[in-house]
């Protein structure tokens, strides 16, 4: 009985070894992927901004074109 629960251990031992293994390479895939979300939403943010200033321009250009005609 004594040997199937020693080795009962050894194995739980090794599956909890694995499983913080895994864990540990989970977080650290998390966190290049936050790193990767962060970038593409500042990339978006930019690329918004630069749009929203392009509009404004071409707004403001047929707005002066209205008035000298």
């Amino acid at each position: 009985m004594r040997a199937e629960i020693e080795k009962r251990v050894s194995e739980l031992e090794a599956e909890y070894r694995e499983g913080q293994r895994m864990l540990t390479e989970l977080e650290g895939r998390q966190a290049d992927l936050q790193q990767t979300v962060l970038r593409i939403s500042g990339a978006l943010q930019v690329l918004n901004e630069l749009l929203a200033a392009e509009n404004a321009s071409e707004t403001d250009a047929a707005e002066a074109t209205r008035h000298t005609a």
